[in-house]
């Protein structure tokens, strides 16, 4: 009788072990899943306060595509003026660097643009004839190209090269910004193709121009 009575102590004795453990592991789970969903919640608050990365714009590579034409260069009528003025002054300015010009190289590169100038007009006049419109060219530079004529005869002799084809870069780059936004823009298809076709030949006076003022250096 002594012996059963101790067998089954002993079974109590590990029932309340067993329900003990039991009760431990249900405790630890809940622990756990609490901390889960703590962390959790923290992840969550950590995101709504991290504002998102600011996205960086590349600048293009290719402003004339990019900067919207002005509305007074989409006509026909604008586009011819200045287009215009702009050999006119490349032809002007040209003619003054043949006879005052030191370096061979800068009175190679005028005598160029004389010819390729003078070639420039007479393709547009033939454009607008070619349109039907009754557009007439400027007979005159405007007082802004002339200034810069007039500028150019004022400098003395040893510095006249490097201001010729400064004033080259800059006059070439206007026209071609001028060129390749009509040729997307413009309003007469004739004309389009004109600017669209002597674009090209712009660029590369504008790349020669830059060349040989790095030559004068």
């Amino acid at each position: 009788m002594w012996s059963r009575r101790l067998r089954r102590r002993g079974r109590d004795r590990r029932g309340l072990i067993g329900g003990n453990a039991v009760k431990q592991s249900i405790l630890i789970a809940g622990i756990a899943a609490l901390s889960l969903a703590a962390c959790q919640r923290q992840a969550e608050k950590t995101t709504e306060a991290t504002p998102p990365a600011e996205v960086v714009q590349e600048p293009s590579a290719h402003p004339a595509a990019t900067i919207p034409t002005p509305s007074n260069e989409t006509a026909a009528p604008d586009f011819v003026a200045k287009a215009v003025a702009g050999d006119m002054f490349e032809v002007e300015s040209s003619k003054i660097a043949l006879k005052r010009a030191t370096n061979a190289t800068v009175k190679t590169f005028a005598q160029e643009m004389v010819t390729a100038h003078a070639k420039t007009t007479a393709d547009l006049k033939k454009a607008i004839a070619d349109s039907g419109q009754q557009i007439l060219p400027p007979a005159a530079l405007p007082s802004n190209l002339q200034g810069k004529i007039d500028d150019l005869n004022k400098v003395d002799a040893a510095g006249f090269d490097k201001k010729y084809m400064e004033d080259q870069i800059d006059g070439h780059q206007a026209a071609l910004d001028l060129f390749q936004r009509y040729a997307n823009d413009g309003d007469t298809a004739q004309i389009k193709a004109f600017a669209a076709a002597t674009a090209p030949m712009i660029q590369d006076h504008l790349s020669r121009a830059k060349g040989v003022k790095e030559g004068l250096k």
